[in-house]
């Protein structure tokens, strides 16, 4: 056994040891990198306004829920819109809360109701 042979191949096998850190490090960065823009890409933009009405996402209705019940609560209404999605609703009764802008979504009230009659006559 030769101890200086025997030093020079560890410290050999120690640099080799750094640079698959290293790499692994670049990896795992750039990995991070496409993984948070394949995210950003998917989330959707909503702007909302003061006094818009939404529905609340509830993500929390885990237990038994019933097969047709809906996970949208409200409907709510805006009362501030913060910087970074953040959006506070108001409620009579539960008061003002703060939400992520991801978890509502507007109410549209734009369908025909039974009292209004829509014409499906075919022409002649």
């Amino acid at each position: 056994m030769d101890l200086e042979k025997a030093g020079e191949t560890r410290t050999i096998q120690l640099h080799e040891l750094e640079e698959f850190r290293r790499e692994a490090y670049e990896n795992a960065s750039i990995y991070k990198e496409r993984t948070k823009q394949w995210h950003d890409k998917n989330i959707s933009l909503r702007f909302f306004k003061v006094g818009d009405q939404v529905f609340l996402y509830n993500s929390r209705l885990k237990l038994f829920p019933g097969k047709l019940k809906s996970r949208w609560l409200g409907p709510f209404i805006v009362s501030q819109v913060f910087p970074y999605g953040i959006v506070e609703l108001h409620h009579p009764t539960k008061g003002n809360f703060k939400v992520n802008g991801q978890r509502i979504k507007h109410n549209v009230e734009d369908f025909p109701t039974a009292k209004e009659s829509l014409d499906l006559a075919l022409p002649e």
